[in-house]
């Protein structure tokens, strides 16, 4: 069976308890929020992240 699950490389602007903005140019003005209970976050340096999420989120959310 096929995995839906994809990692993104992100700038990481703000994590809550409950999700985390980011987006794939640095700029918060084009930033998404990404609830954490769809989402995994491994960090990187310099304020980027390899964000693990489902495609189908990454799709609706305009990532990809």
């Amino acid at each position: 069976m096929k995995s839906d699950l994809i990692d993104l490389t992100m700038y990481l602007h703000h994590e809550t308890a409950k999700a985390v903005l980011v987006s794939d140019d640095g700029i918060r003005d084009n930033a998404v929020w990404l609830p954490k209970s769809h989402c995994e976050t491994a960090p990187g340096e310099n304020g980027v992240c390899v964000v693990t999420l489902p495609e189908w989120l990454a799709l609706e959310r305009g990532l990809i």
